[in-house]
């Protein structure tokens, strides 16, 4: 069976709920599909000990915050269960185990391929985020079959892990997250290997999240392409908090530089030196999969995604929760909300507002 819509969302995520809510406003026909089997699946499947560095005020989606302490951190399931609140409250519609296998555009419409059948839209937004494909360098393949090896998707808790040695590649929060936790268990030796130099940020100043601050300043959502935003882009990501940092000053977590090669039960880093290993743990980040979407134009020639500010070039297509999209917060479950506004603005009003403007909230 075929069906039209004036939109379809692809990806029930942050980005894909927060266009629902703005979209349920429109009058537009929309649909939300998700190749998962609940809404919140992503978040339920990360590491147990996962808790958001941004406190509950900035981790809301439209229309509904997040109940609880508004200063405390929140832990990835009740993400997972405030987003099927979510859903369920803005009455959104929402189809489930639906995965888009091709993506492609005839005259004016949009014919997703589905396992389930096929979708018609005039407009499509893909709302399916940063975190897709496990990025992980290609000489994890020479460690030896009796080094656990776990993406840091892959990870829940330390029970996966043989006792012995185990270092963590990747310097981001996730990564840090991990080597602390590692250090709990005194049957671990726990080493940390990074690219570049860790830049540590606190949670809190003066008893305020550091995420107060950058909203009164209006960090999160300068430009991308004004002064600020560019000087931003440059930075290196920040690990937020001092755990990480004061347990590598004790001699707890062992400080390595970047990895670069495997031969057996060893890793070998760039300055020469090496680990003896029983665990790895990848902390390497994802790439995006958009083999999916069939439409040439929508890609430069190294295939990167073509956007102004997430409108393509190929009209009625439309994305939302890229990194840097138009802002830091692009990506931030607190932030999104803006990207989302003016897609959804821009899709129902396309006929004469052609140009997105970032300072119009």
């Amino acid at each position: 069976m075929i069906h039209m819509y004036d939109v379809l969302v692809i990806g029930a995520g942050q980005a894909g709920l927060a266009a629902g809510y703005y979209l349920q406003q429109s009058g537009l026909t929309f649909l939300i599909v998700d190749a998962a089997s609940s809404i919140g699946e992503s978040w339920r499947k990360r590491y147990d000990s996962l808790r958001l560095f941004t406190p509950r005020m900035y981790d809301g989606l439209p229309g509904m915050p997040l109940s609880g302490d508004k200063n405390s951190l929140p832990s990835k399931d009740e993400i997972a269960d405030y987003f099927e609140s979510y859903a369920k409250k803005m009455d959104l519609p929402i189809k489930l185990n639906c995965k888009i296998s091709r993506l492609t555009k005839q005259d004016e419409v949009y014919y997703a391929e589905t396992n389930d059948g096929t979708i018609e839209a005039r407009n499509i937004i893909v709302a399916t985020g940063p975190f897709q494909t496990k990025n992980v360098p290609h000489f994890a393949k020479a460690l030896s079959e009796h080094v656990i090896q776990l993406h840091s998707s892959e990870y829940k808790n330390m029970s996966q892990l043989l006792p012995g040695t185990t270092v963590v590649v990747g310097g981001g929060n996730s990564g840090a997250q991990i080597a602390v936790e590692l250090t709990s268990d005194d049957k671990q030796t726990v080493y940390i290997s990074i690219a570049r130099n860790i830049t540590f940020r606190p949670l809190h100043i003066m008893r305020r999240s550091i995420f107060w601050y950058f909203e009164k300043l209006g960090i999160l959502r300068a430009s991308a392409d004004r002064m600020v935003g560019k000087w931003l882009r440059n930075q290196p990501e920040y690990v937020y908090g001092y755990e990480l940092k004061e347990l590598m000053t004790q001699g707890k977590v062992n400080l390595r530089p970047r990895a670069i090669n495997a031969i057996d039960d060893r890793i070998l880093y760039e300055d020469g030196s090496e680990t003896r290993i029983d665990n790895i743990i990848w902390a390497t980040g994802f790439k995006r999969n958009d083999g999916w979407i069939d439409i040439d134009t929508a890609f430069d020639s190294q295939g990167v995604i073509l956007h102004e500010r997430g409108v393509s070039p190929v009209a009625g297509l439309y994305f939302i929760g890229l990194p840097w999209q138009t802002s830091r917060g692009s990506a931030l479950l607190g932030w999104v909300k803006y990207d989302a506004q003016r897609i959804v603005s821009h899709i129902k009003g396309k006929s004469h507002y052609t140009k997105i403007d970032a300072r119009d909230d």
